[in-house]
């Protein structure tokens, strides 16, 4: 003999069927750590693929390039981001793919006359043998230097491109390019550096040897400061991490990251 049971209590069985087949569906998370400067690009591109996958939860997490190697080496990251000129020894260890690439940008306040400054004036402004815009042919006031943190990829790959930089002592450090720039926005004599893709119309970028640092200029390789952005992982990547990867270097991963600021891959 079998029971029937009210219709009531089969509803509630089969709500509670369905909620725990809900409970047992798995869900990929991938985890990238690095490069601040690219940290809102990466958030932006991570928000369009959730929004396309469901099933996966995506974490992106700032501290540097160097933390970005470490992270990926050590398995904390699936993915590190580094934007760096060149990879330091213990990467070699990680799979790199360039998904971008990033012109760096020196700024100075909007109120400052300066519009240009060669290579070796911003060499020697930022290791302090250049303490006063009347030098450059601005103003008679005192320079003030602002920089990244030791560890950033952008403070890196800024000294190599520019020439193996020793810092000035008397350097103010920032530890993201919006911090830079909102420093240098609210200091009349202040110049900095940071990633192209953030500038606004609260600094002034300034033209190095007469080439501004801007998209189509560095497309066209007529700009030195630039650098590429790899994703590291620790071997090949797969499952959610490579369709990640993937969706980054797809045309549509590369145009979000074109109209946000940055320059493509290719």
């Amino acid at each position: 003999m079998f029971y029937r049971w009210p219709t009531a209590t089969r509803l509630t069985v089969c709500l509670l069927a369905l909620v725990c087949a809900s409970c047992g569906k798995k869900y990929a998370a991938i985890t990238l750590a690095g490069s601040t400067a690219f940290q809102p690009f990466a958030e932006k591109l991570a928000e369009e693929f959730m929004a396309q996958r469901s099933g996966v939860a995506i974490t992106v997490q700032g501290g540097g390039s160097a933390v970005g190697i470490q992270s990926a080496l050590s398995g904390v990251a699936q993915i590190g981001m580094a934007d760096l000129v060149q990879l330091p020894p213990e990467a070699k260890e990680l799979t790199s793919i360039v998904v971008a690439r990033d012109g760096i940008a020196i700024i100075v306040n909007p109120a400052n006359p300066i519009k240009d400054l060669s290579t070796v004036q911003v060499r020697e402004i930022f290791e302090g043998k250049i303490g006063n815009w009347k030098d450059v042919g601005g103003t008679d006031k005192l320079i003030t230097v602002v920089s990244r943190e030791a560890g950033s990829g952008t403070r890196m790959s800024f000294e190599q491109l520019i020439g193996g930089i020793q810092l000035t002592r008397n350097a103010i450090i920032q530890d993201s390019s919006g911090t830079i720039r909102e420093t240098v926005a609210n200091d009349a004599n202040a110049i900095g550096y940071l990633t192209h893709g953030v500038i606004s119309q609260k600094v002034k970028p300034v033209t190095v040897d007469g080439v501004e640092c801007t998209t189509a200029v560095i497309m066209a390789s007529q700009y030195k400061l630039v650098r590429p952005v790899f994703f590291l992982t620790k071997g090949p990547a797969t499952g959610a991490a490579k369709e990640f990867i993937d969706y980054v270097l797809s045309p549509e991963g590369q145009e979000i990251i074109k109209k946000n600021g940055l320059i493509p891959a290719q």
